[in-house]
């Protein structure tokens, strides 16, 4: 069973910013894959961010970070962007602000 891909306005938002359209496809191909078997892809988050699941992308510097209902069968992007550790513009600082206030 295929699983339905939605996206957060702010995932949206951060992947049509991605400009080498080159990365943009590759980000969206592992996306796309997502729609089957989503919770055997990624790696669970902990902390603050404990029931997401993070899936690298573009030669392992975009993160993809998402989570999973099963019960409606879908799977929901959050946040999309570069990691970079220690940096306010990194992915997962983004998504940790986006439970905070609450955007999701």
């Amino acid at each position: 069973m295929a699983y339905q891909i939605a996206f957060t306005p702010t995932a949206v938002n951060r992947l049509e910013a991605v400009s080498d359209w080159r990365v943009r496809q590759q980000i969206r191909d592992r996306i796309d894959g997502l729609a089957h078997d989503p919770e055997e892809q990624g790696k669970p988050m902990r902390g603050e961010l404990a029931g997401f699941r993070s899936l690298r992308a573009a030669g392992q510097r975009y993160r993809i970070i998402y989570w999973v209902e099963r019960h409606r069968v879908l799977v929901m992007i959050l946040a999309v962007g570069l990691r970079k550790d220690g940096d306010r513009s990194d992915v997962y600082r983004l998504a940790q602000r986006l439970l905070r206030l609450r955007l999701i």
